[in-house]
């Protein structure tokens, strides 16, 4: 294909080939290209902590008049009009802008009041389009554009030369440090910290007061940064750095802490993240260490996080690991632990610096002073000029008719108003004024309100003279001024400073739970709970709720049985037990989880007591309903539940305990008050397919109500007697405590012997107990119920009780 060649120029063209340098050529279009970057895009000034895109958007919100008590508008028409007017940079940069100065998460003192989707923490969840979400100012962008059409700040031409722009915010809030900064410009960038404006505010006044403060001076009231998303910071020293040189760095931490998530099992709630981090990314590290089986120990990871309860990252934990290591291992290897680089890069005086921290809040300062004065400035000119109105006013007044006779005989205005200039001495726009004025202000009234306000404009002229002419005095409004800002739109602190040993958790605590020797506690409400408290129980002590009815020794790892009333013995694993605090007292199981969580009962079935699965102890000792005991050769079976008693049709099981010695006295308590207590030697260990003896003689149409084992040294035997037609746990009945040794031992398969008289309306025992003193009871809802003194006679009646009791206990052995 042949080329087409270009046509001949004219005779008359003159080429004009101009020879240049390519590197130099090169050289100025990117110092030109990194100039723009720097001062038109990246770096924020250091006088109102703003790029230009921010400030911009701001003047223009405060242009449309989008103030907090006005409705709010879409943010397209915003945008638009920030980029047709100011900012010719794409809506997309003015749009992200925008949001991010509406998000709580990222500015500490948001500027723009957002309605509808503006994005979630750490960017899982991306704003909606500028056509759906909705925007204001928020009060803090009002005291940032405040006083702007006062003169106080400079104008500059816009791109286009139609119109003028601010070169900096008055900014009444120190924005550079409350809210910081990020950019990356040519060749340098800038990443600013958040902090506490009540914070600085306080370091800007002492400052004001006491120019000379070293950073150790002002770090007293500027301890560290305060991140808009709370968390931790662990080191201060990299803080310290930042302060003094402008460039340090520090590492943020979550909040989180280790809480049960279900009564099984115990799990990581994570409530704050590091600042700039989202869930998402979260959950994305820990899934891949566990994948890769870097981290062990983690079942499943729940995001709950709603506007109500806010950030709620749940990490659920495997039994048979400690939590607390688990959560360091999480510090080390997620992002719940972050580095945060500080480096102070800002434009001033149109050149990019980097500040320490006295440079920042001495830049704001000189803003701030240069703002009042020039404000108080153009308030003064404004009341001088009045007040000029005022006093040529009042002067015509002087002579009324005088005047109003001069301008009824003059042929026009202009002459008008010569000749008031002549004979009353006036200035031009004195006399103007006055040939505007309205008839109806000629009257005495109007006279005396002239005068009042002669007499406010002098006071306040001379009050602005004095702004401006004493360095104290302007000093002091600015300081005045700062405490209103921390008053009105001050928060606390979000984020907690640690020092560099603050660790919440440390490293060498071991991953996974210890076989370590532990008591397992069953409650009088069916609460199950582990602790590895192994100290005696203190005598007499109580809690404010529950009692403990059943307590057996054994391992973290371990395995205990449950006895419940269908004479099933139920193997439990004792790990998946909630862990209550050690305690030297008697343990309070509100902590505890209900039985039913670990164990599959059928309708009617209860839980009477725990044993341990020790083939070398003396075995088990149970009762039932109809009067028969039974000892149980300890006999550990491969199955997760076994039968421990062929129980007869209409039979149950109703006590039961693990013997520790062999030669504890059994007991039975029959439902019409008669108590027979002989030697568990009297009984002779069965397998657990046998049937059991006779236990007592039960009288026709009479149970066992209670059936136990114990030690007669220093025990007592609590009954309840009632009617037996009244429903059960409706009747409080009459108690009785009576010392153990009070009622002498019979033979096994006897009657017994008395243990309480009944009243008139008396015909049964709703409730019966034997065992170790002191004895405490509880009602059904486990709430604690007072027991008279162990002073009752063996076949005495007993004193009103004060709410029915539904269980009762000794004290916790250790």
């Amino acid at each position: 294909m042949a080329r087409r060649s270009a046509p001949p120029p004219p005779e008359d063209f003159e080429e004009n080939i101009v020879d240049i340098d390519v590197g130099d050529e090169m050289r100025a279009s990117y110092l030109e290209y990194a100039y723009s970057v720097i001062y038109s895009r990246a770096l924020p000034d250091a006088r109102d902590g703003l790029k230009p895109v921010q400030r911009r958007i701001l003047y223009t919100m405060n242009d449309m008049g989008l103030r907090p008590d006005r409705g709010h508008v879409k943010c397209a028409r915003v945008t638009g009009e920030v980029m047709g007017r100011l900012h010719p940079h794409g809506d997309g940069a003015i749009y992200d802008a925008l949001v991010r100065m509406a998000q709580p998460w990222s500015m500490r003192l948001p500027f723009v009041d957002g309605h509808g989707n503006f994005g979630s923490p750490g960017g899982d969840d991306p704003p909606a389009a500028m056509r759906y979400t909705e925007c204001r100012m928020a009060p803090a962008a009002v005291a940032m554009t405040a006083s702007i059409d006062e003169d106080t700040v400079d104008f500059r031409p816009t791109y286009d030369g139609r119109e003028t722009e601010p070169t900096v915010l008055p900014a009444a809030i120190p924005n550079l440090l409350v809210n910081g900064a990020t950019g990356i410009a040519v060749g340098m960038a800038t990443n600013m910290a958040p902090h506490n404006l009540v914070e600085v505010v306080q370091a800007l006044r002492h400052l004001i007061k006491h120019p000379q403060t070293d950073v150790d001076g002002l770090m007293r009231f500027i301890p560290g940064p305060d991140l808009p998303t709370g968390g931790k910071i662990v080191g201060l020293d990299g803080v310290r750095e930042a302060y003094e040189t402008g460039r340090g760095t520090f590492r943020m931490r979550a909040t989180a802490k280790v809480d049960n998530v279900t009564p099984r099992r115990k799990g990581i709630v994570v409530t704050e993240l590091p600042y700039g981090v989202g869930t998402e990314r979260v959950k994305e590290a820990i899934k891949k260490l566990v994948v890769a089986k870097k981290l062990q120990g983690i079942s499943d990871i729940v995001d709950l996080t709603d506007g109500e309860k806010g950030l709620q990252l749940v990490i659920e934990i495997k039994n048979g690991f400690v939590p607390e290591a688990l959560l360091e291992q999480l510090y080390k290897q997620t992002p719940l632990e972050e580095s945060f680089g500080i480096n102070n890069v800002a434009l001033v005086d149109g050149q990019p610096r980097t500040l320490g921290l006295k440079e920042m809040l001495e830049v704001f300062l000189g803003h701030r002073f240069e703002v009042v004065r020039r404000r108080s400035q153009f308030r003064r000119d404004k009341k001088a000029e009045r007040l000029h109105l005022v006093e040529g006013l009042l002067i015509a007044l002087l002579d009324i008719d005088e005047v109003i006779q001069l301008i009824r005989s003059s042929d026009d205005t202009a002459t008008a108003k010569e000749r008031l200039i002549s004979v009353f001495d006036l200035s031009v726009p004195q006399a103007e004024y006055i040939l505007d004025l309205q008839l109806r202000r000629l009257t005495r009234f109007s006279r005396i309100e002239l005068e009042k306000e002669q007499d406010e404009l002098r006071r306040e002229i001379a009050d602005l003279d004095e702004i401006l002419t004493d360095d104290a005095r302007l000093r002091a409004v600015v300081s005045e001024e700062l405490a209103d800002v921390a008053k009105t739109f001050g928060t606390p602190r979000r984020t907690v400073l640690l020092e560099s040993g603050g660790q919440t958790a440390t490293a060498t605590a071991p991953l996974e739970v210890a076989d370590d020797p532990c008591l397992v506690y069953l409650s009088s409400t069916g609460l199950l709970a582990r602790t590895s408290d192994l100290e005696p129980a203190a005598e007499g002590a109580r809690t404010n709720h529950d009692v403990v009815v059943s307590t057996v020794r054994s391992t973290a790892r371990g395995e205990v049985g449950v006895l419940t009333s269908t004479g099933r013995l139920v193997r439990l694993g004792v790990l998946d037990l909630p862990t209550l605090p050690a305690t030297a007292s008697h343990p309070n199981l509100q902590g505890g989880a209900p039985a039913g969580l670990f164990l599959d009962l059928a309708q009617g079935e209860r839980i009477l007591a725990l044993t341990m699965l020790d083939l070398d102890s003396p075995g088990l000792a149970l009762g039932t309903r109809n009067g028969v005991v039974k000892r149980v050769k300890p006999e550990l079976l491969s199955r997760d539940d076994w039968e421990v008693i062929a129980l007869a049709d209409g039979d149950e099981v109703v006590g039961g305990l693990q013997l520790t010695t062999g030669t504890e006295e059994l007991c039975f308590i029959t439902s019409d008050a008669q108590l027979l207590h002989f030697g568990a030697e009297a009984v002779r260990p069965q397998g657990r397919q046998g049937g059991g003896m006779a236990g007592v003689k039960l009288t026709a149409g009479h149970r066992v109500v209670f059936f136990g084992a114990l030690d007669p040294a220093d025990a007592v035997v609590v009954t309840v007697a009632g009617a037996g037609s009244a429903l059960p746990g409706t009747d409080a009945g009459s108690v009785k405590v009576t010392p153990f040794a009070e009622y002498p031992g019979k033979g096994r398969a006897t009657g017994g012997v008395r243990c309480q008289r009944f009243l008139r309306g008396e015909d049964t025992l709703v409730f019966a107990w034997a065992g170790r003193a002191p004895a405490r009871a509880s009602a059904a809802s486990g709430a604690p119920v007072d027991l008279p003194a162990a002073e009752g006679r063996r076949d005495g009646s007993g004193v009103p009780g004060s709410q029915p009791i539904s269980a009762c206990a000794g004290p916790v052995a250790g």
